[in-house]
């Protein structure tokens, strides 16, 4: 693709960065076919190609209006269009770089402005979430009833269960991220991994100084917070990391996929690009690390039912995993069903879901009607928003892979 850039980016580096990339779309078109927003609205400028041509006018010198902002707002940054594209276009780096330069001059609402403070306010942070989701289901019953089925509920506690003693002298060790969102709703996950990796005589550090990852207020156009984050999880990771453990684990693969590309957020940091690379290097998803010790793994062979599991976008776009949770399913005594249109989103998306409400929702039905067809037992998923956001609409139990497979194991 031919650009031009106005004077006044010239010298922007991160304008540089997005003229590479534009140059490198050919306008092929074949990122429609994926896009999420594209299929349900219809519209050139909510999907890939479009917005990607509101960004080149932008640079070039074009005038932006709120309409601009909207269009590149409805966009999930799924990523499914890169992994449809043929060229290779990082469209949603590129996305993120137009929509902080786009919001810079067309600004937001005072209410806009408002949700998006009081989100990378409570949040990223499990104590103050945790408060909020509590107050949310005290007053459940004076909301009405289509908002109070959108109110979250704490799970109830749960003895964990007794992870074995790693054996090994000295044990192995890995870091695992405890996160922010996944602490609170879905603490079994962590303690599942905590139990497999135990009776692999592995043993899981999880630091309390970590917290959230980054990827919400990087998200939501807050990259000096995200960075803060970063190099926060970054010393609470190092000396662990300087003693030998063997990866980080990263069971919300959207929390994973932000992990994996700290070395390209922190590149130009002096004093973190080498940290940051490194932790990079070092991140995994747990079904990438399991897949290496999958004959390993103590599952007692049994029938355990139907499971339709749902790939997330983060997983399956931003990671580039395929298969790996589906053969660990298999192997633990799980019949996987069929799911339709299982490369798209299913509507949640980090902050998605209560940014753009309207289009979460229908994204929900679809993909809920695809995950059903199967007449599944059970859901699973491997990260807590999409987990949250399917429960919040299905009567099937939705659940985290890791949980479904320390099932399996051998008492």
């Amino acid at each position: 693709m031919q650009t031009h850039i106005a004077p006044r980016f010239q010298n922007d580096p991160s304008v540089t960065e997005a003229d590479a990339i534009l140059r490198s779309c050919v306008h092929c078109g074949f990122c429609t076919a994926t896009c999420p927003t594209y299929q349900i609205l219809g519209d050139e400028l909510d999907g890939p190609r479009g917005r990607i041509y509101l960004i080149k006018e932008f640079f070039a010198g074009a005038p932006a209006t709120e309409h601009t902002l909207e269009h590149l707002d409805r966009c999930l940054t799924c990523r499914a269009c890169e992994t449809t594209c043929p060229s290779g276009v990082r469209y949603a780096r590129l996305a993120e770089i137009g929509r902080a330069h786009i919001e810079a001059e067309v600004g937001r609402s005072a209410l806009e402005r408002l949700k998006r403070r009081l989100l990378r306010a409570i949040v990223p942070h499990p104590e103050r979430f945790r408060l909020l989701v509590q107050l949310g289901d005290a007053c459940k019953p004076l909301l009405p009833e289509a908002l109070a089925r959108k109110v979250p509920t704490l799970p109830k506690p749960k003895p964990r269960p007794t992870a074995p003693q790693a054996t090994a002298h000295p044990p192995r060790r890995i870091i695992a991220l405890a996160g922010c969102v996944q602490s609170v709703m879905t603490p079994a996950t962590g303690a599942a991994l905590e139990q497999i990796l135990g009776t692999l005589g592995v043993a899981a550090d999880v630091p309390t100084r970590a917290g959230c990852c980054g990827a919400l207020s990087l998200h939501l156009g807050a990259h000096g917070e995200a960075h803060d984050y970063m190099r926060r999880n970054i010393d609470a990771w190092w000396p662990l990391i300087e003693a030998g453990a063997e990866a980080i684990l990263v069971s919300a693969s959207g929390c994973g996929s932000m992990v994996k590309e700290y070395g390209e957020a922190l590149q130009n940091d002096p004093d973190y690009a080498e940290k940051a690379a490194r932790v990079a290097a070092l991140a995994r998803d747990p079904s990438e690390w399991l897949m290496e010790h999958a004959g390993e793994i103590p599952f007692v062979a049994a029938d355990r039912g139907t499971v339709a599991f749902h790939v997330p976008c983060s997983l399956q776009h931003a990671q580039r995993l395929h298969g790996g949770v589906e053969m660990l399913l298999q192997r633990a005594g799980y019949r996987l069903t069929e799911v339709r249109d299982s490369h798209l989103c299913c509507g949640s998306a980090g902050t998605y879901s209560i940014l753009q409400p309207v289009l979460s929702q229908q994204l929900l039905d679809q993909k809920l009607s695809a995950l059903r067809e199967g007449e599944p037992d059970c859901i699973a998923t491997a990260n807590v928003g999409c987990q949250m956001h399917l429960q919040n609409g299905s009567e099937t139990p939705v659940r985290h892979w890791l949980e479904l497979c320390a099932e399996a194991l051998a008492p």
